[in-house]
Order: structure tokens, then sequence, then C-alpha cells
């Protein structure tokens, strides 16, 4: 018998106490109890993102939330600049072209992320009306500076929208402090739930700007949810079991503390990628994420290895996407994992290396990671 691990980039491993609270009997979404729920949530939420804007739940994806803030939130007077450096910076320059945006989109070298001063030498036309970026891009396993992009957004009249949906409960992140104006999150990553969550963090500056805009959707229209929400309410059916779980992963999250979690999440990332190295196998990206690594395959090694690696050990690891298919393995350091989820990964990497005939020696990963993840609290 194989006990089975998740370390995909999303969905994520989901927490006993948060299965078993979306598995209790449903109840009615118009009532004080859910209204009640409701509260707890979004102070929840915005105590993670360490705001105290408005922040909308929508039921559906990350991407739900993207598409309903690009639509709702983005200026369409001016130009928009898309950050694409991977599968999901490409997403949001196709859904800003979807609704007529006059797109400058910045294409990237993958492994790379988009640059400050990039950001500053654009803005500093006038043309722009808002920056999209992706904080933490899950196909690459880069992280952007998106307290420094912030910053120079800050400085001018146009909005900053980040995908934050595998950051966000991983990686810093001060929305109020920093000031970033839009803030996407999906329930399937760091938060520990099942898909089908977004929540969106909404500025004053950006409803602002909102305020010129005709929503060209229904079911997506931000000002709707903003509505309800002052009723502690949604506009449509709320995702009831999994506000539920939501509930309860929060309150995880929040008791353990958000600095503490994104501390450890940063150390889990450390070892793994000191134990790669340790054993010869190249972490891909220029600028790595906290939240997941990618792992350049050996010369003679492809996807073959990541079946064996879930067959044999039980251990299931996401694999690249797109022009990095079958190129690099990548692994979650988010959520519902910890130090002996880590180390026995990086165990079971190095016989399934062995197992493929590449030249590894058994347990050299395990000490350099076990070395770094010493004293883990």
């Amino acid at each position: 018998m194989i006990k089975h691990r998740l370390f995909s980039p999303g969905p994520t491993d989901v927490p006993p106490e948060v299965l078993g609270e979306t598995a209790r009997p449903m109840f009615h979404h118009r009532t004080d109890r859910f209204r009640k729920m409701f509260v707890e949530v979004n102070a929840g939420l915005r105590k993670i993102l360490q705001t105290r804007n408005d922040v909308l739940t929508i039921a559906g994806s990350g991407t739900a939330g993207v598409e309903a803030a690009i639509a709702c939130l983005v200026p369409r007077d001016k130009k928009v600049l898309v950050a694409n450096g991977g599968k999901f910076g490409e997403r949001w320059v196709k859904v800003a072209k979807v609704y007529g945006l006059d797109v400058d989109e910045v294409v990237l070298q993958w492994g790379t992320a988009l640059q400050p001063k990039t950001v500053k030498e654009k803005l500093a036309t006038g043309a722009y009306g808002a920056v999209i970026v992706v904080h933490s891009e899950t196909c690459t396993a880069t992280a952007c500076d998106l307290e420094a992009i912030a910053k120079e957004v800050a400085a001018t009249d146009a909005i900053l929208l980040a995908d934050c949906i595998t950051a966000v409960g991983a990686l810093p992140l001060k929305t109020d402090q920093w000031e970033v104006d839009v803030v996407a999150v999906g329930s399937q990553k760091a938060l520990m739930l099942p898909p089908g969550l977004a929540a969106v963090a909404v500025s004053d500056k950006a409803w602002k700007v909102a305020e010129a805009i005709e929503p060209p959707c229904f079911y997506l229209n931000l000002k709707a949810y903003r509505k309800s929400a002052a009723g502690n309410d949604t506009p449509y059916t709320p995702a009831v079991s999994l506000f539920r779980g939501l509930k309860v992963a929060l309150d995880m999250i929040n008791e353990t503390g958000i600095e503490k979690v994104w501390a450890r999440t940063a150390r889990l990332a450390e070892a793994t990628r000191t134990a790669a190295e340790a054993i010869g196998i190249k972490v891909f990206s220029h600028q790595p994420s906290d939240s997941v690594t990618g792992l350049v395959y050996p010369d003679g090694v492809g996807d073959d290895f990541r079946k064996r690696l879930q067959a044999t050990y039980g251990m299931s690891v996401a694999g690249g996407q797109a022009q990095l298919k079958g190129k690099i393995f990548r692994v979650s350091h988010m959520g519902y994992v910890d130090l002996a989820d880590t180390i026995g990964l990086i165990a079971a990497i190095e016989y399934t290396l062995a197992d493929v005939g590449v030249d590894v020696e058994i347990g050299k990963g395990v000490v350099a990671a076990a070395r770094v993840l010493k004293g883990w609290r």
C-alpha cells in the first residue's frame, strides 16, 4: 500500500479538517447563518491579504477573479501593460484582448520577471491606465518583485492588477502597505481548499477608475458583488460548502500567523532547491518563487521520471507546460506541506533518478535539505 502525497502547484493537498467541514450538511445561503460566516471569512481574508479594501468572493476559479478585474476595473481610454512571462501572463493578454483593451504586451524570457525599471519607463509616457502582473508565475516557478513594481505604479494615475493566485498565503504580500490596487486569489493553492472560489481585493483608487466603466459582463460584474457585500451577501448563489471550508482554512493560517507561514514556505523552497543542486539538478528560474520550484530534468530523463515517482513512491509532482513540457517538473511548497513531506519527496526523487539510470549519490540531497530545515518550527 502506497500513501499518496500531492505536490502539484494546484490543486494542492487539503487538510482533513477542511475536507470534513466541506462535507457537512448543506444550509441555505440567504440566512443570517451564512451572513455571519461571510463576515468571518472576509475578516480572515483581509488579515491574510493585509488589507482594509473590499474583498469580493466569486464562485469560480482564480481565472474568474482575474477576468472580473480586467473586465470591470481596467480603463478603456488608455493602454494596459501586461507582463507575459509564462502561460498565465499569456492568459491575461488574451483576456484583455477579449474585452477590447489596448494591450502592450511585454514578452519575457521564461524564468525571468518584469522589472520595475521597465514599468517606470512605460508609465512615464502617461499612456497607460493599468499594469497587469503575475506575482508568482506557476508554469515557470518565477516570482516578480511586486513591492517594487507597486511603488512605480502608485506614483502614477494607473492601477496595478496582480494575479496572486499562487502567491497569497505563500509569499510575502502587504496589499495596503505596498499599494497594490487589485489582488486576485484562487482557493486551490496556498489557501488549502478545493478549486472553486476566487477572491478579488479592490482599492479605493481602482473603484474610482471603475466608476467610468460599464462592465461588459453579468456574472463577473464586481459592482454587483460590492453592492451585495455591503450587506454581507453575494449577488448570486455562493459555493456554500467551500465557504465553510475556507473559514476553517483561514482560521488555521491565521492561528499560525501569516508571517510564519511565509517563512516556512520560503524554507521548504530553499531546502528543495538546495537538495536539487546537491544532486546535480538545475533550478529552472532565474528569479525563483518560493511557492513552487521548477527543476530541470537531467540529460536523457523526461516525464517518465514523474510517472515513476508517483507510481512507485506515491509522490505526485507537476510537469512542465508548453515549451517546458518534458523538460522540467514542478514541486509545490504551498499550504498543507511540511518538513517530513519535503524530506520524503527528496528521498523519492533520488531513488527515482537512480531507477531511470542517473548516477546519483543516494542521501546527498536529503542531507542538504535536512541542514536547511534544521530547527524547523
